[in-house]
């Protein structure tokens, strides 16, 4: 027969055991973006898929198989204690560069005219989002293993040359620019949130950023810009989408016309014009104005409304992590999120210049949708070590 004692201590741990925290409204709000980012892949999607592969169902069933692996990668890895993650840093890092470099090989397909994805059997895989969720890993390992150093300035310039090799072979190899970007902007966010006392570093950065960009406006403004390649034209045609309106700012006027028809309640579901042909490639980058087309300014809203909750409820993690570790690791899925969602919109409503960047969750792209699930699993995973008094 048991004692009194050893069956207190079993109730206990029974006790301990439940003392789980699970952030319930962010489970509701991941799962809700993604049903909702699978409806409008086939509303968006539907007639293209319809003329050009003979079935309106085509993108939506390419996009539900991510989405189910990518639910599964998040429990796995919610349930791995995150600091087996230290462990992986190095070969994180160097892994994604080899898998850069793999574009390059046999292995490398060629989409739509960029060469940005490898074949996997029979799956293409893109790069760029296995260096994102790598540069989350290694940058929250380096950070903290730095602890009070990281106050000094050459501890700040150490963490900023991190991604620069993963950022230039991005660039070098799949002349992805807005990978690139995001990359260091991750890098940013998390040096940023975690060492305050960087703000005239911080500046400095700010400052050769703002210079850059205002040397480039300048030669374009010149009229330099005949001997200038393609992401220059990108620029003249956002300065003046309509004088573009046979290059790289067609895309553009038809989002913004899409957006101006929306209305406040929008079309309906289903309703849109612009998505018959006159979006290229609508389910991807420019779905967002898609979104405001058929819902409407109410729609978009909502949609933005979400993922202000999901940042916010990352931040409460990231507030209540047991250490800095768990903290940093939430600090750079929340900074991915935000500065993707931020540029994606930003690029749909015209007001950065157009380049390549998904909205999470919602845009078709089935290797962005596991990785970004696989973060979403890590916040998951601090969450559930945060102790509940």
């Amino acid at each position: 027969m048991q004692t009194a004692r050893q069956m207190a201590g079993g109730r206990q741990k029974r006790e301990v055991k439940k003392e789980v925290y699970v952030d319930y409204s962010m489970i509701f709000i991941t799962l809700f973006l993604l049903a909702f980012g699978l409806i409008m892949v086939y509303s968006t999607s539907s007639y293209e898929a319809n003329i050009s592969k003979g079935d309106s169902a085509y993108y939506f069933k390419h996009q539900l198989l991510p989405t189910v692996i990518g639910v599964g990668a998040m429990w796995f890895v919610s349930r791995v204690p995150y600091h087996v993650y230290r462990k992986l840093a190095v070969p994180a890092y160097f892994g994604s560069m080899i898998c850069i470099m793999l574009v390059k090989t046999p292995l490398g397909m060629t989409v739509n005219g960029a060469r940005r994805w490898f074949k996997l059997w029979k799956f293409s895989v893109q790069p760029a989002e296995i260096a994102k969720l790598a540069m989350i890993i290694v940058l929250a390992t380096l950070i903290s293993t730095l602890s009070k150093r990281i106050t000094q300035p050459r501890a700040f310039w150490l963490v900023m040359g991190v991604p620069l090799p993963v950022c230039a072979l991005v660039l070098g190899v799949t002349k992805n620019l807005s990978s690139a970007l995001i990359i260091f902007g991750i890098a940013f966010t998390m040096l940023f949130i975690s060492t305050p006392g960087y703000r005239k570093y911080i500046l400095i950065v700010l400052a050769v950023l703002a210079i850059a960009a205002a040397v480039v406006l300048f030669v374009v403004n010149a009229g330099y810009h005949s001997q200038l390649n393609y992401r220059f034209v990108r620029i003249l045609a956002w300065l003046d989408p309509e004088a573009y309106v046979n290059d790289k700012g067609y895309q553009t006027l038809q989002a913004l016309y899409a957006i101006g028809s929306g209305g406040i309640f929008g079309k309906g579901l289903g309703e849109s014009m612009q998505k018959l042909g006159f979006i290229p490639e609508a389910q991807n980058d420019m779905i967002f104005s898609i979104i405001c087309e058929e819902l409407g300014l109410f729609g978009a809203i909502a949609v933005m409304l979400m993922f202000l909750i999901l940042i916010w409820r990352m931040m409460v993690i990231a507030n209540n992590a047991p250490d800095m570790y768990g903290a940093l690791l939430v600090i750079g899925v929340m900074g991915h999120i935000a500065i993707q969602v931020i540029l994606n919109i930003a690029v749909v409503t015209n007001t950065i210049p157009n380049t390549g960047i998904t909205l999470p969750f919602i845009s078709y792209g089935g290797t962005a949708t596991i990785f970004l699930l696989m973060e979403i699993g890590i916040v998951f995973n601090v969450a559930r070590h945060i102790r509940v008094d």
